[in-house]
C-alpha cells in the first residue's frame, strides 16, 4: 500500500468516526427533553461536526476524492440501536448511557487508528488527537446526566 492509500485509509477512519457520532446525535437529539442535555448533544454536535468538516477539507487539499462516511448497514444498525434503545425510555439517563456508549467506543476506536496508522501524516494525527480530546470532555459532560 502507497503513502497515499494509508493517509486515505486513516482519514476514513476519522472521518467515519466523526459521522458515526453525528449520525447518533442527529437519531437522538429529537428525543431529548432536557433542556440542558439537549444544549450538551446540540454542543458535542457542532463540534464533532467541525471535526468531519476538517477531515473533508484535508481530503481536498490532499485531492483524495471521496472520502467514505459509514455504509448503509451500519448506519442502518446505528438507527435500530438508538430507536429500539429509546423506544420506552426517552430518560436523561437512558439518553446519556447511550451517548456515552457510543463515545466510549469512539475513543477506543482513535486510540486503535491511532496506533494502526503510526507515522502516516502528523496533520491526521492532529484532528484525531482533537477527536479524542473531545470525546474524552464529552465523557466528562454527560457522566452527570446519568445520576440526574
Amino acid at each position: 500500500m502507497d503513502k497515499k492509500e494509508k493517509i486515505t485509509k486513516y482519514l476514513n477512519a476519522i472521518y467515519q468516526n466523526a459521522k458515526t457520532a453525528l449520525q447518533s446525535i442527529e437519531e437522538i437529539l429529537p428525543k431529548i427533553e432536557c433542556k440542558n442535555l439537549k444544549d450538551e448533544i446540540a454542543k458535542e454536535q457542532d463540534a464533532y461536526y467541525i471535526i468531519a468538516r476538517e477531515c473533508e477539507l484535508f481530503a481536498k487539499s490532499e485531492k483524495i476524492e471521496g472520502i467514505k462516511d459509514n455504509n448503509w448497514i451500519e448506519k442502518a444498525k446505528l438507527w435500530t440501536s438508538i430507536n429500539i434503545s429509546t423506544l420506552t425510555d426517552k430518560s436523561n439517563r437512558k439518553i446519556a448511557e447511550l451517548m456515552l456508549l457510543g463515545t466510549f467506543m469512539g475513543v477506543i476506536t482513535c486510540i486503535k487508528d491511532e496506533f494502526d496508522h503510526k507515522n502516516i501524516s502528523p496533520e491526521l494525527d492532529e484532528i484525531i488527537n482533537r477527536l479524542k480530546t473531545l470525546e474524552r470532555d464529552n465523557i466528562n459532560n454527560l457522566i452527570p446526566f446519568l445520576v440526574e
